[in-house]
């Protein structure tokens, strides 16, 4: 988007730098990342991502059938749990956190200093993503066995079962949160962190790592659930936590690993397009956690109320 798109007003939802600003043509951003995310639903294929990716992933990390093999004990528990969050790279909130990532890119020219302030956030991120992972697998510890997501009932159509209703508000609320998020970067409604972040500069970055913690709560993964259910069986909330939170890590690890030779290699040019005109980075921004915060809310809530046969129709691609 050229200079022209946008307009000089103070946005001070998108951390990084001291003068970004918000898109003059603020419906025309929405709109094109509604729609991208509205068409990432119409064409993710679960299967594919799950079965043909991520299980393929963690057969060859594991050397075995990740589904078929049973999880004996708390060792293979952790390494399962690591194996299968790389497995289960793929999730829209990963995108969200590429956008709220582009700050850092513009920030200096020298490579070892985009390194380092691609780090800080990441660590900030882990910090949230571990809190609510460490908390949430403490809890299936303890009382997992009695949580929806326990269950292996078959889904019935025109009916939602216990762990997809549980699925449904938790992605559901996800996809709304990132969604009111990009209309603040965008700069339509009261950024929630515009004054907590003057005292605390992470704060944001926290609570993107507390949303894809929150992930865990609703994942109905197969591999996630073999997990779960081991966690839950275990009756251990320590085992809990730390597989839970080595889960949530291993699911960022491929995206900052990306994130790292991307600011370290390229981050100069794209730096300087940035610096060129810092209010690109507010479009950037709000374009990511809109197009992940619709895939979210409409795959989750309304493609997934189609597929049990509560709505009448959803569009979807042949192969999806």
């Amino acid at each position: 988007m050229s200079s022209s798109d946008t307009q000089h007003v103070r946005n001070p939802s998108v951390p990084g730098t001291p003068a970004t600003h918000y898109p003059s043509r603020k419906g025309l951003v929405i709109g094109l990342s509604a729609l991208v995310g509205f068409l990432l639903t119409v064409v993710w294929s679960a299967r594919f991502v799950d079965s043909t990716i991520g299980d393929t992933i963690a057969n060859g990390m594991l050397g075995h059938d990740a589904k078929a093999t049973e999880i004996s004990g708390i060792g293979a528990g952790i390494a399962f749990a690591f194996v299968t969050g790389i497995a289960g790279t793929f999730t829209a909130c990963n995108i969200a956190v590429f956008g709220a990532m582009a700050p850092v890119l513009g920030t200096t020219d020298s490579r070892m200093g985009r390194l380092k302030a691609t780090l800080k956030p990441l660590l900030w991120l882990s910090v949230g993503m571990t809190a609510v992972s460490a908390v949430y697998g403490a809890i299936v510890g303890v009382v997992g066995t009695d949580m929806p997501q326990f269950s292996t009932a078959r889904n019935v159509a025109g009916q939602l079962s216990g762990r997809s209703v549980q699925s449904l508000v938790v992605f559901g609320l996800i996809g709304l949160i990132m969604i009111y998020l990009g209309l603040a970067a965008a700069g339509v409604v009261r950024d929630p962190f515009a004054k907590i972040s003057q005292r605390y500069p992470n704060a944001r970055m926290v609570f993107m790592g507390a949303l894809i913690g929150g992930f865990l709560i609703g994942r109905p993964f197969g591999l996630f659930r073999a997990l779960f259910r081991d966690a839950a069986e275990s009756g251990n909330p320590l085992y809990g936590a730390a597989a839970f939170t080595l889960q949530s890590l291993g699911n960022i690890l491929i995206m900052g690993v990306l994130l790292v030779l991307l600011t370290t290699l390229m981050g100069g040019p794209v730096g300087r397009w940035f610096a060129a005109d810092p209010r690109r980075v507010a479009v950037v921004t709000a374009s990511a956690l809109i197009i992940a915060g619709v895939f979210t809310f409409l795959y989750w809530d309304v493609r997934m109320l189609a597929n049990r046969g509560i709505l009448p129709w959803y569009p979807l691609a042949p192969w999806a």
